[in-house]
């Protein structure tokens, strides 16, 4: 059973580096320590479901019903780690993704991506905060293809925030110019620091030299040798998957043990049998970038440590012994072995990990997972002519719909009669995020937003009708569509009503039917966006950039018509691309304000603004419907 998702939290989409079955790291515990907090948490796995469809598999993971395990369908069995997914897969799990969004209803989310390869398919979820958890140097591991080197430096210079679990890391993410933050690793405390009724004991006695973790490339066996050489009498315990033929290598030496892969829970059982706890990594492009887990909870057991001469031991001070030689390691173990157990100390160490828990960083990473105050300002400017009531639930669904704490709500009235004007006067004193201008005359659509304009600080634009209602997170979802293709110059929304491509075939009653039927459609195309050559300024967002390079809406077209084609017209003269965001919906009455002219008097305007247009660009080419069946091109 799930969970409703709270109002005030979003959900989190952790996009795994491993399954949620595999070896008990920082994926599990930062998603274990965000459900507890009360979100709810999807842990997409690193492993699929064979499948040609789109579909999902979903496990729970507890009875909570806010965490759980999702294997999304892909059609052919593969790894994550080797290539960037094809344009087919990424369609696949991007529909695949969309369906969980819908079994979810899914409000406002942050995805967490712990590995490069979910880019595409990430920065495509509807309303939601790209988070990259950078934790370790996918160039020092032999697997790691051109092609998903260059997929992480996109999402290094894309994502919402960065957070990198070393300083080496967070140097690396600097070089890109995002937004990062440094979250390091950490430890289960209550786990480890709690010594078991029985815990390990050599068989003859000896005492324990020991290391857990994975028994990899990275682990210095020269020097796991040389400790056993000089220490026969102690014995050197190893426990961990070997990936590397460790054992066999060192199959000569009585004295050093392999236990093997143990359960997470049972770490504590080996840990506080140990006399001495040892990284003896390799100093090597992956381990300058670490930030070893194991030290936090060596730490928390109060174990002595001795560690070969990485960036991120300086944080533990001396708590632990740091070798610069394997004749400072060796000597750091006989210091321990010789010394007499000194109670305080291990208290020391203890103290430490108990100010360094998984706790700890959860609360780090949600407050800058969900820290809104470093997004783009945008402006939405609304152009009012009468029709009070559509006005109303236009600036209403602006408030309830948004979701985005960095906007600000622009209206220019163009001497309305109806009310609107008194009814402005009030909502502008609600909020500091709202401004007014009350025309005394109507000055027309190019004209009133121009003015809007001036009024506006955003870096973004949007202009918009205010017979429109928008739909949940319309607003951070088309934004993103820029931050993704600095190329695009405008983008607006499928609709209902419209005179060109971006009207699809949606069918409702109400505002409520409206909301649920245009979610399915735009879950369906997340990420997608379907070039046009005029994109309709009923709603159209816009970087400043782009319009203080190309200019101002042009006052000739006097109350309107044609202004949106002229401004197309010029966008494309300068270079951009404009597009219709496949995945995001916005209701339109079409034409509210002209509708209640005389017929006489609107086909005077229209003909009047056409000559305009085609004054500047020649014979003006009717817009183009949407064929039946067609779907937006994917980025």
């Amino acid at each position: 059973m799930i969970v409703a998702s709270p109002d005030s939290l979003p959900d989190y989409f952790v996009f795994g580096v491993i399954d949620w079955h595999f070896r008990h790291q920082r994926p599990q515990h930062l998603s274990q320590m965000l459900a507890h907090s009360g979100r709810r948490v999807f842990y997409v796995s690193s492993n699929f479901r064979v499948d040609r469809r789109s579909g999902f598999e979903v496990e729970p993971l507890g009875t909570s019903g806010n965490l759980f395990s999702i294997k999304l369908f892909r059609s052919r069995p593969s790894i994550i780690y080797s290539n960037a997914p094809a344009p087919k897969t990424i369609r696949q799990l991007r529909s695949s993704m969309g369906l969980v969004l819908e079994w979810a209803r899914t409000k406002r989310s942050v995805c967490f991506v712990q590995h490069a390869f979910w880019y595409e398919i990430a920065r495509s979820i509807p309303d939601s905060r790209l988070v990259y958890d950078l934790m370790d140097s996918h160039e020092g591991f032999g697997n790691s293809s051109p092609e998903v080197i260059a997929l992480e430096e996109q999402l290094l210079k894309h994502a919402d925030i960065t957070v990198a679990t070393s300083a080496w890391l967070g140097e690396l993410s600097a070089r890109y110019g995002g937004r990062s933050a440094l979250i390091r690793n950490a430890c289960e405390y209550e786990l480890f620091s709690r010594r078991p009724e029985v815990i390990h004991a050599d068989p003859v006695g000896r005492r324990i030299i020991g290391y857990y973790g994975a028994i990899a490339g990275w682990l210095d066996l020269d020097l796991v040798e040389a400790t056993s050489r000089h220490f026969p009498d102690c014995c050197i315990l190893l426990i961990g998957a070997d990936t590397i033929g460790a054992q066999f290598r060192l199959a000569h030496l009585e004295n050093v043990v392999f236990i093997g892969e143990v359960r997470y829970e049972l770490l504590p059982f080996y840990l506080h049998a140990f006399d001495v706890a040892l990284l003896p990594f390799k100093i090597m492009p992956l381990t300058l970038a670490t930030n070893p887990i194991k030290i936090y909870e060596y730490l928390a057991a109060g174990k002595p440590v001795v560690s070969v001469g990485l960036p991120e031991t300086a944080q533990f001070g001396n708590l632990i012994r740091v070798a610069k030689s394997d004749e400072e390691f060796l000597s750091a173990i006989f210091s321990i072995l010789s010394a007499k157990e000194d109670v305080g100390e291990a208290c020391r160490r203890q103290d430490f990990a108990a100010k360094n828990t998984w706790s700890d960083r959860t609360r780090d990473l949600a407050h800058l997972a969900e820290d809104d105050s470093c997004d783009p300002r945008i402006s939405v400017i609304v152009i009012t002519y009468n029709n009070l009531d559509l006005t109303r639930a236009c600036l209403q669904s602006l408030d309830t719909n948004s979701h985005y704490g960095n906007m600000e709500i622009v209206v220019v009235d163009n001497a309305s009669s109806d009310g609107t004007r008194e009814f402005l006067s009030d909502w502008v004193r609600a909020t500091e995020n709202r401004k007014i201008l009350l025309n005394e005359s109507n000055r027309g659509f190019p004209t009133a937003n121009n003015q809007g304009i001036a009024l506006a600080d955003g870096e973004y634009l949007v202009l918009l009708n205010n017979d429109t209602f928008v739909t949940p997170g319309w607003l951070r979802t088309l934004y993103r569509h820029f931050r993704f293709d600095p190329s695009l110059g405008l983008i607006g929304p499928v609709t209902n009503r419209i005179g060109n491509q971006a009207e699809i075939d949606i069918r409702y009653e109400t505002m409520e039917d409206m909301v649920r039927e245009s979610r399915k459609y735009t879950l369906r195309h997340m990420g997608e966006t379907l070039s046009l050559r005029t994109v309709a300024f009923f709603c159209v967002m816009m970087p400043r950039r782009v319009m203080e390079q190309v200019g101002l809406l042009d006052e000739a077209f006097g109350l309107g018509f044609f202004e949106d084609d002229d401004y197309c017209r010029r966008v494309e003269q300068c270079g951009y691309k404009i597009a219709c965001a496949e995945d995001v919906f916005v209701h339109h009455h079409l034409s509210a304000s002209f509708l209640k002219m005389e017929k006489e008097a609107r086909r005077a305007i229209y003909r009047s603004s056409k000559s305009v247009y085609e004054k500047k660009w020649g014979k003006w080419e009717p817009h183009a419907k949407r064929e039946k069946g067609l779907f937006g091109a994917s980025k």
